[in-house]
């Protein structure tokens, strides 16, 4: 299906792909085979991380002479915010970082882009659904904000999950808890709304079942990487639509220093940041709306009805405690976080969309708790 997608917007093709996996499990021959045989010709780069300013720039710098038709992306999250990037700015003549929100002199992007194709083989950052490529720059100083317009959002999307039964164990569990985290924080949302809870319900549901087996036994079954597939591209939708809480709000601050993987992030903070918006609701008067969401989302994870809001909360919180344990995630101290750094990171973490309000002692509390 891809050659046909791809030649049927011309026959220059800009494919962005992960440093090996591809190549590994034999995909990628085949795939360029097929489209050597619909006579589509490719360039090819390779994304080794999660894409800075600098590599989006010499990218584009080394095809500006080059007429390119289509970019086509096939890999996690990071290659799927690159081939974004570079279908955003191979059109534009000023360096990427000028259109980055949150940085100094930042200029509209006025949306001309070559078309895009998406083609994710993780399930976690729904960047095959979103208008925005978050671009990275790691270490004091540095940042990890979003490149966005609306006419970002991939002109196709394709989602197979036989590409993700080879995806290895860790970066499932890392990417799905990415996916469950945008799930739980849009449908938390100030700006949730109808639409977007009936998004995160479904993603939920299809995810409650389906990922402990693809973290273990189920790993190689595609009806499990679909049903996982189906949250992110879920979470992708809703987190566009209502936004995203605390746990991300940490991803952009605490990413933008310490080189860690943003499934990780997630996966590290989630249980904890929840326990906070809990109690935090807890303390207000008009906190049971969104605590109801809480108790409904625990529910779901349990597979079956809480007798009240209070045992549904506790049984979010519970299972979320049990995949932290289960499968391991790693502390902040592991990356070189270090107490003495995290009132700067508070500081300059925001969070507009997240359940509540925190004030810095409660977001300190997160980051004490998982150091």
């Amino acid at each position: 299906m891809l050659p046909g997608l791809c030649s049927s917007y011309g026959r220059r093709l800009l494919l962005v792909t992960g440093r090996s996996a591809l190549k590994r499990s034999g995909l990628l021959s085949k795939i360029l085979d097929s489209l050597a045989a619909e006579g589509v010709e490719v360039h090819q780069m390779r994304v080794e991380r999660e894409p800075s300013p600098e590599m989006i720039d010499r990218t584009v710098q080394e095809n500006r002479g080059r007429v390119v038709d289509v970019v086509a992306a096939i890999g996690g999250g990071s290659v799927l915010d690159a081939g974004k990037a570079l279908s955003a700015m191979l059109l534009q003549r000023q360096p990427v970082e000028r259109f980055i929100e949150g940085r100094e002199g930042v200029m509209p992007h006025d949306g001309r882009k070559v078309p895009f194709i998406a083609v994710p083989t993780t399930s976690g950052t729904g960047s095959e659904a979103t208008s925005n490529a978050v671009i990275s720059r790691v270490g004091q100083g540095g940042f990890k904000r979003s490149l966005r317009h609306r006419a970002f959002v991939p002109d196709v999307a394709l989602i197979d999950p036989e590409l993700m039964v080879t995806a290895p164990l860790a970066l499932t569990a890392s990417s799905g808890m990415d996916a469950f985290t945008q799930l739980l924080e849009a449908y938390l949302s100030p700006f949730a709304c109808p639409y977007t809870d009936a998004i995160c319900l479904s993603g939920m549901e299809r995810f409650s079942g389906s990922f402990i087996p693809a973290c273990t036994t189920g790993a190689r079954d595609p009806s499990v990487r679909a049903d996982i597939a189906y949250a992110a591209l879920m979470s992708g939708i809703a987190l566009a639509n209502a936004g995203l809480g605390i746990v991300h709000g940490f991803a952009s601050s605490v990413g933008g220093i310490y080189d860690i993987p943003h499934g990780t992030l997630c996966a590290t903070l989630l249980a904890e940041s929840t326990r906070v918006n809990i109690e935090r609701l807890r303390s207000l008067d008009t906190g049971h709306l969104a605590l109801g969401k809480f108790s409904k989302a625990g529910g779901i994870l349990a597979g079956r009805e809480p007798a009240g809001v209070r045992e549904g909360c506790g049984m979010l919180l519970e299972q979320l405690s049990e995949w932290q344990e289960l499968l391991g995630f790693p502390r902040l101290r592991e990356f070189g976080v270090r107490d003495a750094e995290l009132d700067g990171i508070v500081a300059a973490t925001r969070s507009r969309s997240n359940a509540v309000a925190l004030d810095a002692a409660s977001m300190r509390g997160i980051l004490e708790a998982r150091l």
